[in-house]
């Protein structure tokens, strides 16, 4: 073998070597307040999931309400605090964070933030709709433009300044106002 095929071969080698790595890293991650949220899910916890999928993914146990096949909410035993997952047809279909100021979106968006800064990260991608229970308050709705995520949302809940709490998952879960009320 000449040098540039055994380079080569290292190099190709190294790089295998660290996919399987750096994957395996990856789906054991566990969900911490770094942790973001994403249209379909947070961290390794997806919209789809069983609650028992999810609890792995999660590296955590998840508690809550006594399951259903319509509608009830699970959490993380111990971290983060503040963090919701929605159950419906026994599958995961949103995440709603409230009153955590650590967990982000991928864009950066958190409790805190200002409409203005919702509208700025999410350029031309927000539908601003009137709150149903906070006079002067909104939900800004991040609608995706690709067609694989048509189904999904991320959901801004403000209170006419700043966002109070957010959520993501699939339609139509994730507009439920009430949660499962």
């Amino acid at each position: 073998m000449n040098n540039k095929v055994k380079l080569l071969t290292l190099a190709s080698l190294t790089l295998a070597v660290s996919f399987l790595t750096v994957g395996t890293v990856v789906a054991h991650a566990k969900l911490t307040n770094q942790s973001k949220l994403f249209i379909n899910g947070i961290g390794q916890v997806r919209v789809g999931m069983s609650v028992s999928q999810a609890a792995k993914a999660a590296g955590t146990k998840l508690i809550g309400d006594s399951a259903n096949n319509s509608c009830y909410y699970v959490k993380p035993e111990n971290e983060p605090k503040n963090l919701f997952f929605m159950v419906t047809k026994g599958r995961i279909s949103r995440v709603d964070v409230r009153q955590n100021t650590q967990i982000t979106t991928l864009k950066g968006a958190k409790i805190g933030d200002t409409e203005a800064q919702i509208k700025s990260l999410y350029s031309g991608q927000i539908k601003v709709t009137p709150h149903k229970y906070v006079q002067g308050g909104h939900y800004l709705t991040f609608i995706p433009q690709d067609h694989v995520n048509q189904n999904y949302r991320v959901v801004f809940e403000t209170d006419g300044k700043r966002v109070t709490q957010f959520r993501s998952g699939k339609l139509p879960e994730v507009e439920f106002v009430e949660g499962c009320s």
